[in-house]
């Protein structure tokens, strides 16, 4: 498969792994890159989640990444509004790297139609279909 018109390139969070997740992906045709694989190692385990945010939406990439919690981060929270930031997370931490890769595959077609839509948002993926999640408040 290759990757999908109207998909923009994705940016991968730490929290999906380096190697296992995007490999998996990146079989499957999707164009992507990691926090490592810009940042460098092992610089990319102090780069700050505001800094990558950030980042992803002036490349215009869609973030994928492990959970929402990021959603109930005050200043995590403001960057995503502020820079129109399009996440994607998993709706459960207890997957394995083929199983979280499967999770986004196998939502491929409905992450790209979000990606139709500005940001910012954050969706849950879950095992059959996407849910908007509402930009939270603090926890």
């Amino acid at each position: 498969m290759p990757h999908p018109d109207g998909l923009p390139d994705l940016f991968l969070d730490r929290s999906l792994g380096r190697i296992k997740v995007p490999d998996l992906l990146r079989a499957a045709g999707l164009r992507l890159t990691t926090l490592a694989e810009h940042y460098g190692m092992p610089e990319d385990e102090d780069i700050a989640d505001e800094e990558w945010l950030e980042l992803s939406s002036s490349q215009d990439w869609v973030v994928f990444m492990k959970d929402a919690r990021i959603r109930y981060n005050r200043r995590e929270r403001d960057v995503v509004t502020a820079h129109s930031v399009r996440c994607f997370c998993l709706s459960s931490q207890q997957l394995n790297a083929a199983d979280m890769a499967s999770r986004y595959l196998d939502n491929i077609d409905a992450i790209t139609q979000a990606c139709q839509e500005p940001g910012p948002f954050i969706y849950a993926v879950h095992k059959n279909r996407i849910e908007r999640l509402p930009l939270g408040t603090d926890a």
